[in-house]
């Protein structure tokens, strides 16, 4: 079964459930420039490249980071 890729943007909400933050993390991280994100009317959308940098990073410096089922 091929893996299933991520959208080409994802929402806060979906961004904080992936890093087991609060959306409010998030949100404080956007307005920080810490990750870029698109204002789409009143949200945000964070870009998958970001995602993944972001992800990789937080794996590269911890160790015990498990991804997945």
């Amino acid at each position: 079964m091929p893996q299933q890729s991520l959208p080409r943007f994802v929402t806060v909400a979906e961004l904080a459930e992936l890093m087991r933050v609060s959306k409010m993390t998030v949100y404080r991280m956007i307005h920080n420039g810490d990750i870029p994100a698109v204002r789409v009317g009143k949200s945000y959308r964070v870009p998958r490249a970001a995602v993944v940098q972001l992800l990789e990073v937080d794996i590269a410096n911890s160790g015990d980071i498990a991804i997945g089922g």
